[in-house]
């Protein structure tokens, strides 16, 4: 439902702040190029390609907006960092798994001492090399071995949170949107979660490979 979304997002007005993220600049990318995905492309890349399609121009600039990194000031936290994947990555992967020696070179000239990210969708809170590390949680595509929207609130402390809703409403909802090949997208994350510990394995396997 990605025109319902960010028409949703767009109503928030001045009072929020949008950081960019992998798929938000890929779905500018396909836009760009005409939203035809390329033969033998990947379950993300149609999801993509699919959304973008939908889109309308103003829809593409909103996403264009969001910036790579946002600093704000957080009542108990301070000085507090906001990105996807990595402070200079919006693909790199970070998980409660991942190294001090990995970790160096994406912290490093990073100011703010607690930092804020995504990508990995599944929850952390932890303290590394002088900085805390907290991921946020994924409210559509959790990997957190339960259903649920996950996320964080911030202010004095973090609050890592979920909030249950109905997945079986939710999933039939995307699929009258026409929103293809649900059961594949959703199996490992709504439908028959899988372990966080393994995802987490996972991850960091794709790291060491350069995924």
């Amino acid at each position: 439902m990605p025109v319902q979304t960010i028409e949703c997002l767009r109503g928030l007005g001045d009072a929020v702040r949008f950081v960019l993220g992998n798929s938000d600049r890929e779905m500018v990318e396909a836009f760009d190029a005409g939203a035809q995905a390329p033969p033998g492309d990947e379950l993300l890349d149609r999801w993509t390609h699919w959304a973008a399609q939908r889109l309308e121009r103003s829809h593409r600039d909103f996403l264009a907006s969001f910036a790579p990194k946002v600093a704000v000031e957080i009542d108990g936290l301070g000085p507090t960092l906001f990105c996807h994947g990595s402070p200079r990555s919006d693909s790199e992967i970070i998980t409660a798994l991942s190294g001090e020696d990995r970790l160096a070179p994406m912290l490093g000239g990073i100011e703010e001492r607690t930092i804020v990210c995504g990508h990995t969708h599944r929850q952390f809170d932890r303290r590394v090399l002088g900085k805390r590390l907290i991921n946020a949680g994924s409210v559509g595509i959790p990997y957190e071995g339960v259903p649920g929207a996950f996320w964080c609130l911030l202010g004095p402390d973090a609050q890592q949170r979920r909030t249950e809703y109905d997945i079986g409403v939710a999933l039939r909802t995307m699929s009258e949107s026409g929103l293809p090949e649900l059961d594949e997208m959703f199996k490992e994350s709504l439908l028959e979660p899988m372990d966080p510990a393994e995802v987490a394995a996972i991850f960091e396997r794709q790291a060491a490979e350069g995924g």
